[in-house]
């Protein structure tokens, strides 16, 4: 492991626990996409479903549970926490996620680097991971006002995949068959998603201002 994949994946951490500290701090998930959260939960069960059959690491196992768990719980908050889930804004959460889930399915079966199906499952999760933020950064953008925990926790999840992307680079000229092409693209793809989120972060940071996004 190189430095640029362990601060992604510390950086990712940040983020989900960004995440649980305002919805356990503010018993509310205002701000949140449920959807978005759906479809993390979605990728890392396809992902990591190989938890059952192949050992890397204690680290590498460590990190699959906590994503897994953290994820489900988060949409268990939003979904069953009686409290929590009356936040929930729905009438700005309405991004057809399903029709991200059957793309990336659809793109799996037809883009592949083995036709296996875990390799399926792996390349679903890596296509469905790059849009999984369209529905939060939607949300985001009709509410216009982004209160400072949740910036954060966009903030950081963004940074993850730009880490991630360096990891990548570093790989590709230090690995002799590094050859995970499909990553790679979705992961420019992805980190493509969050310039203009990135942005105005940057000005709110700059001007010591609230965050607010252009609807």
């Amino acid at each position: 492991m190189n430095i640029f994949r362990f601060a992604g994946d510390m950086t990712h951490l940040i983020s989900i626990l960004v995440l649980l500290l305002k919805i356990y701090a503010t018993k509310s998930c205002s701000g949140i996409s449920r959807k978005t959260q759906e479809l993390y939960a979605l990728v890392f069960l396809a992902r990591y479903v190989d938890i059952f059959t192949e050992f890397i690491s204690v680290y590498n196992t460590i990190m699959k549970i906590v994503f897994i768990a953290s994820s489900l719980a988060i949409v268990w908050c939003m979904r069953g926490h009686r409290v929590v889930r009356r936040s929930y804004d729905r009438e700005l959460d309405t991004f057809r996620h399903y029709f991200l889930i059957a793309a990336s399915l659809v793109l799996a079966l037809l883009v592949h680097e083995k036709f296996t199906f875990q390799e399926i499952l792996w390349a679903f999760s890596i296509y469905l991971e790059a849009v999984a933020i369209l529905p939060q950064l939607v949300l985001l953008q009709r509410s216009g006002n982004v209160d400072n925990l949740t910036g954060q926790y966009v903030f950081f999840l963004g940074a993850y995949r730009g880490l991630y992307i360096l990891n990548w680079i570093y790989r590709y000229f230090t690995e002799a068959h590094f050859s995970r092409w499909i990553a790679c693209v979705s992961g420019l793809v992805q980190t493509a998603l969050y310039a203009d989120f990135f942005y105005y972060y940057f000005l709110s940071w700059k001007n010591n201002a609230k965050l607010k996004l252009p609807a």
